[in-house]
């Protein structure tokens, strides 16, 4: 193999960055085990907007690529920047289909619309769960939940399917690009977001699951292109100021962009419309930027910051199998948030979550990436 692939950098790391990404994930857990309780209604959604982490997801990673990856291209081949980046994600992506596939049996519910969980064939399940390990998306045949799921083992590895594809398109086109080049890629997506924000009927800036159907293939794209790109454009134009408390104010303005409660109700959807695109085109890279360029002097801070990066990919990719069987413990027994043991569950839900996020992250993804790096230096 290259021995090009282990490459030093003597480029400052982001840790702040790093940190914001597990702030993130975490609220991405709280979104999904409040979403049980909105029964379809946007309005009611509690942690409103924290399927907006994933947009902000695509332009870290955009940053983050770009920052590492642009000046490598004379010592590193098209080959070794795809296993690194296999490397990388691959590892969680086959713990999370696997997850999922443990705890598939005990999601039965026909409140939920998933009573032929308990009928489905050992066969079907495992089919799909070494499929989702590739993270190819299963079409209606293989959708044994009933969500109309790229992975319905595993919801959230829909946007790991995209971000491959973000990785392919940078090595193969956007690392070459000038920056006006990219800065008219952005307005492009720019706009296409901007339309598909104020023509949804529900107006915001969600989906992207489904292969089955063109509509949310294309959500799915518009949702990547205009992050992702927008994260490429500002790692290689924008100027960072040294900011003080960084860690402190980006993640507490992060916190309130993704728990804002719904604008405009069921009237007035273009108010919500507004509030996405603006939070996404001006509040997300001001949080990007911001932390980029702080500082952390305190040596807790560090520490905690590189807590919250090391557990982020990994609870963000094994969390939902969990919120699963919460939903159909909450729809089998009709159970509201008006009772305690609704927030108990849920919250320990979280907590388990994130011991066993961590858990992954030490004794599996850690070994497993060390190893692969030795078996293919």
């Amino acid at each position: 193999m290259s021995s090009t692939l282990p490459i030093s950098s003597s480029k400052p790391h982001y840790e702040i960055l790093d940190g914001l990404r597990g702030v993130a994930a975490i609220m991405v857990v709280f979104f999904h085990i409040f979403e049980v309780y909105s029964n379809g209604d946007h309005t009611k959604q509690i942690i409103n907007h924290g399927y907006l982490a994933v947009d902000f997801f695509f332009m870290l990673s955009g940053y983050v690529i770009s920052y590492a990856y642009d000046n490598r291209w004379g010592q590193m081949t098209m080959k070794d920047f795809f296993i690194r980046r296999l490397i990388r994600l691959q590892p969680m992506i086959i713990i999370g289909s696997l997850v999922g596939a443990v705890l598939f049996y005990f999601q039965h519910s026909e409140g939920m619309g998933w009573g032929g969980i308990s009928t489905t064939p050992v066969w079907k399940l495992l089919l799909v769960m070494f499929i989702g390990m590739t993270v190819i998306p299963v079409g209606k045949g293989l959708d044994i939940r009933g969500w109309n799921e790229m992975h319905p083992l595993n919801g959230p590895a829909w946007s790991l399917f995209y971000e491959y594809i973000a990785n392919i398109f940078y090595a193969l086109i956007l690392r070459k690009v000038s920056k006006i080049v990219l800065g008219i890629l952005v307005l492009v997506s720019a706009a296409f977001t901007i339309h598909y924000a104020f023509t949804n009927p529900s107006g915001d800036i969600i989906g992207g699951w489904s292969i089955d159907d063109a509509k949310q293939l294309r959500i799915g794209f518009i949702r990547l292109a205009f992050p992702f790109l927008m994260g490429i454009f500002l790692a290689r134009a924008a100027k960072l100021k040294l900011t003080k408390n960084a860690f402190f104010t980006t993640s507490v303005l992060l916190m309130v962009i993704l728990a804002i409660p719904r604008l405009g109700g069921n009237d007035a959807h273009w108010q919500n419309a507004l509030y996405e695109c603006f939070a996404l085109m001006i509040l997300f890279p001001v949080v990007i930027l911001l932390g980029a360029g702080g500082k952390i002097l305190n040596k807790n801070t560090h520490q905690f910051c590189k807590w919250l990066g090391d557990i982020s990919y990994p609870i963000y990719i094994t969390h939902f199998p969990l919120a699963y069987t919460y939903y159909a413990w909450v729809a089998n027994g009709k159970h509201t948030l008006a009772e305690p043991r609704s927030w108990i569950f849920g919250l320990l839900t979280v907590v388990i979550s994130i011991i066993l996020a961590y858990l992954y992250m030490r004794f599996y993804d850690v070994p497993v990436r060390k190893w692969l790096v030795k078996r293919f230096q």
